[in-house]
């Protein structure tokens, strides 16, 4: 079995991280995988641990590395991002069309299929071949199925992550005022906003009560959440310059700052709500560095 030090150190030359982030690894994804190890065979099988946080925190990257550090230590492990189960751009044109226009906008409960998530999680229990959903950012819509990788299964760990991974309805009183002007402005009478918290009270809910432990990361305010998401699109916008893609399929400034007003509203209840509940608490500074060590 590699050292854990190598391995981290051979996942910063591919992915092309900077040095120090070795001591982040440090600090988060090595005692993270520590835990979850302790936790797997503890219940059913596979054990599904979500992964929330904002935009831009990590989420990705950090179930990426665990991952790897999981089968160092002989486990079979799955990844999931929620992102990957939203619905497709004709199928979100359709709500925008009957339900209200805001939900052509991937993002909200509501725009992702939480029983495709439930059935590759039930899927990848049992010893057969799973495809795994992926959606292309860039195109706005789910890619081919002839291009999702496969995996084999029974496998013993699923990391599911996601922006409103185990995220809980909100009090119907909450959803009177707005939050910032796209509700104020967009969505007056509240009925996108509504939707959105039916839809966890509903469809999501089997999908989140599948989820055995929850690890939550949490952002210092939501202007870092927008500026994180900035460096997000940054990287999207320079990785499809260089596939040849047209890098305008990226959003400006003005598109960003819209769209992650998407997102605002349960992106701060979920830091409101889901502390109390959450298996694991990771409060991050503004550079993405957990304020305190997991141990």
């Amino acid at each position: 079995m590699p050292r854990e030090a190598d391995l981290v150190a051979a996942f910063l030359r591919n992915e092309g991280l900077p040095e120090r982030f070795a001591d982040l690894a440090d600090r988060l994804h090595r005692p993270l995988a520590a835990r979850i190890a302790g936790w797997a065979g503890e219940g059913r099988a596979p054990l599904v641990v979500g992964i929330c946080g904002p935009q831009g925190s990590g989420k990705s990257t950090l179930a990426a590395l665990v991952r790897r550090l999981l089968a160092a230590r002989g486990l079979k492990v799955a990844t999931l991002s929620i992102d990957d189960l939203y619905l497709t751009k004709a199928e979100r044109a359709r709500l925008a069309r009957e339900v209200h226009p805001l939900l052509a906008t991937r993002g909200v409960p509501g725009t992702h299929d939480p029983a495709l998530g439930l059935a590759v999680l039930q899927a990848l229990g049992r010893p057969e071949t799973t495809a795994l959903p992926r959606f292309d950012k860039a195109a706005d819509d789910r890619a081919p199925e002839t291009s999702w990788p496969r995996v084999e299964g029974p496998v013993d760990v699923v990391l599911l992550e996601g922006w409103c991974v185990g995220a809980r309805p909100q009090p119907a009183a909450r959803l009177a005022a707005p939050v910032n002007a796209l509700e104020r402005d967009e969505d007056p009478d509240g009925v996108w906003r509504g939707f959105a918290n039916a839809a966890l009270a509903g469809p999501y809910a089997p999908l989140f009560a599948r989820v055995d432990r929850l690890v939550l990361l949490t952002a210092p305010d939501f202007a870092v959440v927008r500026a994180w998401r900035g460096q997000q699109e940054a990287r999207l916008r320079a990785r499809l310059a260089a596939e040849g893609r047209d890098p305008g399929l990226a959003m400006d400034e003005a598109a960003l700052d819209r769209f992650v007003a998407h997102y605002e509203r349960l992106t701060l209840w979920i830091a409101e709500d889901l502390p109390g509940v959450t298996d694991v608490v990771v409060k991050l500074d503004e550079r993405r560095w957990p304020k305190e060590a997991l141990v």
